[in-house]
């Protein structure tokens, strides 16, 4: 895992997608981490001895750590930069291949309509 407690990670995926916060603790087992102000469940709380009056607390639940992302303020922009011509190259060179291989299936079965 490339993610350590005190990372500032932003969540890539899911209903918290966009927050960014700090890395609280870290679940190896589980791969999942706790990050703070993010991923916010209520969680009942019966009264005890530690809790004497007990009710509804707010606690950060983990997300698994495939959703997260480690956050880097000055390599960020340059990376995405990178990432995005690499696709739309990619991109079109794969639907130019697909075009042209369209297009002599229809070919062929025209010649064998017309020799018929």
């Amino acid at each position: 895992m490339k993610i350590k407690v005190g990372d500032n990670v932003r969540v890539i995926t899911g209903s918290n997608k966009g927050k960014e916060g700090k890395v609280l603790q870290i679940l190896r087992k589980e791969n999942k981490v706790v990050i703070d102000g993010v991923n916010i469940v209520k969680k009942h709380v019966k009264p005890n001895r530690q809790n004497e009056t007990g009710g509804i607390l707010e606690v950060e639940a983990p997300i698994h750590i495939s959703n997260v992302k480690v956050v880097d303020k000055k390599a960020e922009k340059a990376e995405k930069k990178e990432q995005k011509e690499t696709k739309k190259e990619v991109k079109k060179e794969t639907k130019k291949e697909v075009k042209e291989t369209k297009e002599k299936k229809t070919s062929k079965k025209k010649e064998e309509k017309e020799s018929k």
